[in-house]
């Protein structure tokens, strides 16, 4: 059962002009640890990857945010919330601390899909109930 579906996008030029503003502190403030080492690889051999990279990762937390219904507020959190790739190059959704509590405790699943594309980073999510009998008596629709 979908528990919550959510949709950002993102304005790579707005990225770009943050990070030259600010320096490092963006990345710094939205991107876990893993993610944030990822984002100074790719930013030291080619700047505009780092910039689309931030840009993906800030929609992709965007669109989970508003798909369990949270926004950016607690559990929610940038820096709880990873987005990772997985072999097949699929994106997913990785959650720390209190947000995987939360998450779990409500059996949660994440579908994620970004994309890049000149101006514009954009990301869809849906979240979907696992459909288990007693979570149900637990957590009603």
């Amino acid at each position: 059962m979908i528990y919550g579906i959510g949709t950002d996008i993102c304005d790579v030029r707005r990225i770009r002009a943050s990070l030259a503003r600010h320096g490092d502190r963006l990345a710094e403030r939205v991107l876990a640890e893993a993610e944030l080492a990822t984002w100074r690889a790719r930013s030291a051999r080619w700047p505009e990857r780092g910039v689309r990279y931030l840009a993906t990762r800030f929609s992709a937390k965007e669109a989970f945010s508003k798909a369990i219904g949270l926004g950016m507020r607690m559990p929610m959190t940038w820096r709880a919330c990873e987005v990772r790739n997985l072999p097949s190059g699929q994106p997913a959704i990785v959650l720390h601390g209190e947000l995987a509590e939360w998450f779990a405790e409500r059996g949660l699943r994440c579908h994620l899909s970004v994309t890049d594309e000149s101006d514009y980073a954009a990301s869809f999510c849906v979240v979907e109930r696992i459909c288990n009998p007693s979570m149900d008596l637990l957590h009603p629709p």
